[in-house]
């Protein structure tokens, strides 16, 4: 038994390695000078351009994104609005008036509204794709405010005719809101920095992220069409475009904002769709990968990136295992030497760092290592935290459960004076995945303590993070709960 157990966690630990090497590499690329690719833009290119907005029962932001839009700095006559309208509830008449108002100003608006909602997210886009105007779609979300400049910045991109879409990077409208905007926002700043810039510069497969990107129509039909046979549809299409020998260009200068999830059910939602769409996008793909004619280092970079969200359950695996390590390393003495080995392990560690330092240097610019020490630990501790829940997505992803698509909430907060409690979507309730949550963190505070009684401290700054980030996210939950 003991055998099994130091197998799976060694096994675990160098899974993760690995994955931390494919990060390394992504910051490696990103840093160095940028390659001398000619990238073809013609500021004088206008097409028709649809604008895709998907919307399901956001009443506190439909309007703020439509008004947001509408400022859009491009010819009138060469851009059309479609609100995808899948909702059930009164952002129906709201949207229908703000359509309207619009339209006696002479904008080309839509207020589409679907007979068979079937698809989600998905179905909508798929559906208006099929009647839209334009050559290209510009794809937002609800908790979006595109810069007036969008069109303008990306749509030259497509002069070139292999380029079949244009993703931009998020930027935060609530990043000071509180802890938990502070640390998403940490998050996305380094997959939209060193992440997607590596993988763009590098050649090597890259997705659009779902939201504050343009697509070629051409392109979407070629790879098949918007699909619902996984939780993230973006994902999916990206790489059955890019299998096709269509290119993706990430342009980092142009920033989107968006509002964070401000409740921890909300980012939970979220976390949920995001790790289990990626699954399930791995499992329908990822051979598809190595059957095709791409190079090597275009198919590891792929595996690690459609693979990335396994990394949850190769980390929840090898911190509850850690405890019961710590006592055969004690009652086992000869084994000392395989422990030792676990060291080599810090390399993953310091190639995480450094994967996140370049990415908040890139966008703090200014007092980054100050604030990297601050923010850094507890990211690390609060993404441990999210390993539960996310690995049973990621479980479930893989193993077929399916389930509906479930919208993350939005509330149109920017300010830290304003309260989420009156949301009517918001209905949070206690879960066993919550209360297990809550049993992890005194399990690793038992790993604390275990530490002390072996007088083996090689895994008490691990035990301690996990502790934290498993407390974080459990009395978060809970204080959702009560002023839902």
């Amino acid at each position: 038994m003991e055998w099994i157990v130091v197998v799976v966690y060694c096994t675990a630990l160098l899974a993760i390695f690995l994955f931390s090497l494919g990060q390394l590499h992504l910051t490696w690329v990103y840093t160095r000078p940028k390659p001398e690719i000619s990238r073809e833009f013609n500021q004088s290119f206008e097409p028709v351009v649809t604008v895709q907005l998907p919307i399901f029962n956001e009443k506190y932001v439909a309007e703020r994104l439509i008004d947001c839009v509408v400022k859009l700095d491009y010819p009138k006559e060469k851009l059309e609005i479609q609100v995808l309208d899948d909702s059930t509830d009164e952002t129906v008449e709201l949207i229908n008036a703000k359509v309207e108002y619009y339209q006696l100003l002479g904008f080309d608006i839509q207020h589409v509204i679907r007979d068979d909602r079937k698809g989600f997210k998905a179905g909508a886009l798929a559906y208006g794709t099929s009647i839209c105007k334009g050559e290209f779609t510009a794809i937002f979300d609800s908790d979006f405010l595109p810069n007036p400049d969008f069109i303008k910045r990306t749509i030259g991109y497509f002069v070139n005719d292999n380029i079949g879409m244009v993703q931009t990077r998020w930027g935060h409208v609530n990043k000071n809101y509180s802890m938990l905007t502070e640390m998403q926002a940490f998050g996305l700043d380094a997959h939209f920095t060193v992440e997607q810039g590596g993988r763009n510069r590098s050649g090597s497969f890259m997705n659009f992220n779902g939201t504050a990107g343009i697509w070629r129509i051409a392109c979407v039909f070629d790879a098949g069409g918007w699909s619902a046979d996984t939780l993230t549809e973006d994902l999916d299409l990206s790489y059955r475009a890019q299998l096709k020998g269509w290119q993706f260009q990430f342009d980092e200068s142009v920033e989107s904002p968006a509002e964070l999830p401000v409740i921890m059910s909300a980012i939970k939602s979220q976390q949920y769709r995001w790790n289990k769409g990626a699954a399930e996008t791995a499992k329908k793909n990822l051979f598809k990968v190595f059957k095709s004619d791409q190079s090597f280092k275009t198919k590891a970079h792929a595996a690690m990136h459609l693979l990335n969200s396994s990394v949850f359950v190769l980390l929840l695996t090898a911190s509850v295992l850690s405890i019961p390590m710590l006592y055969i390393k004690s009652s086992n003495p000869s084994l000392e030497w395989l422990f030792n080995l676990g060291s080599l392990f810090l390399i993953g560690f310091f190639s995480i760092a450094a994967f996140y330092y370049v990415g908040l240097k890139q966008i703090e610019k200014v007092k980054t290592k100050t604030a990297f020490l601050k923010k850094f630990p507890l990211f690390l501790s609060f993404s441990m935290g999210l390993a539960l829940h996310n690995a049973i997505a990621v479980m479930e992803g893989y193993l077929g459960f399916k389930t509906p698509f479930i919208r993350t909430p939005k509330f149109n907060i920017t300010k830290k004076t304003e309260s989420w409690t009156s949301n009517q979507y918001i209905k949070p309730k206690l879960t066993w995945g919550t209360l297990v949550e809550g049993v992890l963190c005194v399990y690793f505070v038992w790993g604390i303590v275990s530490a002390w009684m072996l007088q083996d401290f090689g895994l008490i700054i691990f035990h301690l993070m996990l502790a934290i980030g498993f407390g974080i996210v459990f009395f978060h939950s809970l204080k959702h709960i009560k002023h839902a």
